[in-house]
């Protein structure tokens, strides 16, 4: 008997899902992916991450960026917040990367702004 083959994932989640484990490389907590498929969103799916300094936000940004260039030859189209690093966006068209600085987070809200989107933990 033949057994359906399963539905192989979109694209657009397994760049999220990789880019969700590069943040956690980088130690960061409360790692999310959204799902924006069925709401009027700006883009398929976004990876909220979290980093409890400046500098771990910029590391994990860093590691996301590096990480998804070696492995699909991507750059972001755009990225902002590198600078002041408590909200470095990564923009990969289907895909956002927020990596956010612990307050920042806690401030903004995202996950709630968002919160009618299907949701999925990531954890090591």
């Amino acid at each position: 008997m033949n057994q359906p083959s399963p539905v192989p994932a979109a694209p657009a989640h397994d760049l999220a899902r990789e880019a969700a484990r590069l943040t956690l490389t980088k130690r960061a907590e409360d790692v999310v992916i959204l799902d924006l498929r069925a709401l009027e969103g700006v883009c398929d799916f976004f990876v909220i991450a979290t980093g409890h300094s400046e500098i771990q936000v910029r590391a994990i940004a860093d590691a996301v960026e590096e990480g998804l260039r070696e492995s699909r030859g991507m750059k972001p189209w755009h990225s902002e917040g590198f600078e002041a690093r408590r909200w470095i966006l990564l923009d990969y068209v289907d895909v956002v990367v927020h990596v956010f600085h612990a307050r920042a987070r806690e401030y903004y809200l995202l996950d709630k702004l968002w919160g009618d989107a299907a949701r999925e933990v990531v954890a090591d």
